[in-house]
């Protein structure tokens, strides 16, 4: 399945943000997009706004390209479970814990997935063609990820402007823990504060700056979704609240005791470390290729991206060569040719042999 032919099918289930920006994106690209959702109300609005073609008949589009699944976490499993008995393609999601669908990650059909991506704006109302441009989208294959699949799977996503990374799921769950998950808990304590401070100074929400505004943002998003999350990833938000906590207590230590020097180090690391977030890259001219000698068989692909991923190498595009004769395979890696020296050494140091060249072929190293 090339993500590039003509009137490819997919099925979104959960036309909401998210899933109807998805069927947009894909409409845009030449795609046949069905919907699927328990909301009669929201299937007619995504007709209306252009975010699907038609509507899914009871049950599920046999014979569709690419399922997303797009509904609350707490209802992904279920979905996915139903997309791969009841359709022949491959199946993603899009959901914001990955460790609770492990067991369905054994098909080799379906990908897990998670585009840090959202805003304010709730429902299919909200969808916008562009919103994953520039934004990462974590893949988390597990070893009997078939090569094709994921790489299908990433290509679709990356024409939707997304950078791509893979991750093992357990690790994924941990990292968008901090990232996303307390970092939302946080604004919501602090608007919550802030909104009860203002009951005694009826002017302290005037006084918000910038500062406050931009941390207090994403407390403005749905509620509804939350419930789920903090229960998918129990384990992993409680450990990062725990570690959140012992560092604002190290902080307040610091205030109490007016200690200049621990203050200034605190903040210079945080902005050091804020100043150093990745900016998406990167001009074709400034591409180099990397080929991979690979056995022909389920989870080589998996391997090599979540090296990339370790190193913060992002990966332009992927091909797979397979081989005619024997079990062996290519797979091709288009990375910043700033960055080919350092993946093909990483992943010299896991066994591969990887030969990297410029795009023109002029020179090999």
């Amino acid at each position: 399945m090339s993500p590039t032919t003509a009137k490819q099918s997919a099925l979104i289930v959960g036309v909401g943000l998210i899933g109807g920006s998805i069927g947009q994106r894909l409409r845009e690209s030449g795609w046949l997009v069905v919907g699927r959702d328990r909301s009669p109300e929201c299937l007619e609005r995504a007709l209306l706004v252009g975010a699907i073609d038609s509507i899914a008949p009871d049950g599920f589009v046999a014979d569709i390209d690419l399922t997303f699944v797009a509904t609350p976490v707490g209802a992904i499993a279920e979905e996915v479970a139903l997309a791969l008995q009841d359709t022949d393609g491959l199946v993603t999601d899009v959901g914001s814990v990955k460790t609770p669908l492990l067991s369905l990650m054994s098909n080799p059909r379906f990908i897990g997935g998670h585009p840090m991506a959202g805003s304010e704006q709730e429902g299919v109302d909200g969808a916008r063609v562009d919103l994953f441009e520039g934004r990462t989208w974590v893949l988390t294959p597990v070893d009997t990820t078939d090569d094709d699949a994921l790489a299908t799977v990433r290509a679709v996503v990356s024409g939707f402007g997304a950078e791509v990374v893979s991750l093992p799921p357990e690790r994924h769950d941990s990292m968008v823990a901090i990232v996303s998950h307390v970092p939302h808990l946080t604004a919501a304590s602090l608007m919550g504060l802030a909104d009860e401070r203002s009951s005694e100074h009826r002017g302290l929400l005037r006084l918000a700056a910038g500062g406050f505004r931009d941390m207090t943002r994403i407390a403005a998003s749905h509620p509804g979704i939350w419930p789920d999350i903090c229960a998918e990833n129990r384990e992993a938000i409680v450990a990062e609240l725990d570690r959140l906590l012992s560092t604002l207590s190290t902080v307040r230590e610091i205030v109490e005791n007016g200690d200049r020097e621990a203050l200034v180090n605190v903040l210079e690391r945080a902005r050091s470390a804020r100043l150093a977030l990745p900016a998406r890259f990167a001009r074709a001219e400034d591409l180099a290729e990397l080929r991979i000698p690979v056995a022909d068989q389920k989870g080589a692909l998996a391997g090599i991206t979540m090296i990339a991923t370790e190193l913060d190498i992002s990966i332009a595009d992927i091909e797979i060569a397979h081989s005619v004769e024997g079990d062996e395979g290519v797979v091709i890696l288009l990375v910043e040719a700033a960055n080919g020296t350092m993946l093909r050494d990483g992943l010299t140091e896991r066994g591969y042999k990887a030969v990297l060249r410029s795009l023109d072929g002029a020179e090999e190293r």
